[in-house]
């Protein structure tokens, strides 16, 4: 039980890191560009993930070149977020930025989980589950309307 309330607490403490960052991203961005933005966020995260892989030993960096094509693409992705908060935040506000970006995570997610992609555990879409799923959208459109 204690572990799944940690692993819980980790995913809240997750989303407050991606409530936190959206703005802060967009905030930059309005005052020296998106791209210029993005590329200095990405600047300190490659600073705090050398700084942890160095902490960890290196894990298993060296075997990066045994990845598929598509995991290596993660970051252009995150590049891609970072153009569409730039684009949503000075036109609806943090609030609704968060709600589509959450949305968007939520369908992709309910995709790669009922498929089974990308290495995941298949896992189908129960009623109960698409009911969650479904109040959660219809919460989000309240919220950007």
């Amino acid at each position: 039980m204690f572990e799944t309330v940690l692993v819980v607490l980790i995913g809240l403490a997750g989303g407050v890191a991606v409530g936190l960052q959206s703005p802060l991203a967009g905030a930059m961005g309005q005052r020296i560009g998106p791209t210029a933005s993005s590329l200095i966020i990405h600047l300190g995260g490659l600073f705090l993930s050398l700084l942890l892989l160095w902490f960890r030993g290196g894990e298993r960096i060296q075997h990066w070149q045994s990845l598929p094509w598509f995991m290596l693409a993660a970051g252009g992705l995150r590049v891609v977020l970072f153009q569409t908060i730039n684009v949503t935040l000075p036109r609806l506000g943090a609030t609704a930025m968060v709600t589509l970006i959450i949305a968007g995570q939520l369908v992709t997610g309910v995709l790669i989980d009922s498929q089974g992609w990308l290495g995941v555990a298949a896992r189908p879409l129960e009623p109960v589950r698409a009911a969650g799923v479904l109040l959660l959208l219809a919460g989000g459109w309240l919220i950007v309307r």
